[in-house]
């Protein structure tokens, strides 16, 4: 598969190491292009729910692949977010081609872009950590229910459906507070003089204008890779949302075949 070439690729809540985290699909995506630089904005290992038991040949794989990329050329930087928030520590650290931080600010053609996770405008993070935790945990279950679900739906020929999207959608509380988190980001960034402001945390793709008294911005949001398998791309002059699609790819023979090496080894060397 010939690689399409980019300037940036942002991404954020990955969640590797977690059930829901779509490895596959993310290693077909970063197989097919060809970025000059990654940005990884927050929750790219989930570190809160972490367990030793859980870590797929595919997330390895995801691993292998960016360092892949770096030795080829690609900066990447890795922007703390809330479940990695151990990072923090470290935020200045640099690796070669890799940088730790806790934001980014960008200087585009002149246009200035400030980027970061977003988890502080989330008062639940700041006072309650113990309920973001714990719901944390539910929306992992949920992601379960969900996969069981979808496959039941799959053979009944009725197609897939996000339980969780839909719950947000329906929940007042949910809708508010998404529409707040936006909103004070893009409050800030005019008021801080940044033409773009791009967040992750809420697992909310879009790109979208805002407007006040003080002047005008850009917010986006990268999405995430356990619902809505999205990213956003720059190349030129340019941002655009990409959303990865079964149709555009299929799952790489390549990949499955190594997968499957790798585990039928893993048996080998456990038994």
């Amino acid at each position: 598969m010939e690689k399409r070439p980019l300037d940036i690729v942002v991404l954020s809540d990955i969640h590797l190491g977690t059930v829901g985290c779509h490895a596959l699909e993310l290693l077909q995506y970063l197989n097919s292009i060809d970025p000059k630089m990654i940005i990884l904005n927050g929750d790219f290992v989930d570190i809160w729910n972490f367990k030793k038991y859980y870590w797929p040949e595919s997330h390895m794989m995801v691993l292998r692949t960016l360092l892949n990329k770096m030795a080829n050329g690609t900066d990447i930087y890795y922007l703390t977010g809330n479940h990695d928030e151990v990072l923090r520590k470290v935020s200045s650290l640099q690796l070669g081609p890799l940088f730790i931080r806790d934001k980014l600010v960008l200087n585009l053609k002149g246009e200035r872009v400030w980027i970061f996770h977003g988890d502080i405008f989330d008062i639940t993070m700041k006072h309650s950590k113990w309920i973001a935790k714990a719901g944390s945990h539910g929306y992992d279950l949920l992601i379960l229910l969900n996969r069981a679900i979808n496959n039941i739906s799959m053979r009944l020929g009725k197609g897939k459906f996000s339980l969780s999207k839909k719950i947000k959608d329906s929940v007042k509380k949910a809708v508010r507070f998404i529409d707040d988190f936006e909103t004070t980001a893009m409050d800030l960034a005019i008021d801080e003089g940044y033409d773009y402001v791009i967040c992750g945390h809420i697992h909310q793709p879009k790109i979208r204008g805002h407007e006040n008294d003080r002047g005008s911005v850009i917010y986006m949001n990268s999405g995430d890779w356990v619902e809505n398998l999205t990213s956003l791309e720059y190349n030129g002059d340019e941002w655009n949302l990409y959303r990865y699609t079964e149709e555009e790819f299929k799952i790489s023979q390549r990949i499955e075949k190594a997968i499957k090496k790798r585990s039928i080894n893993d048996e080998i060397l456990i038994g």
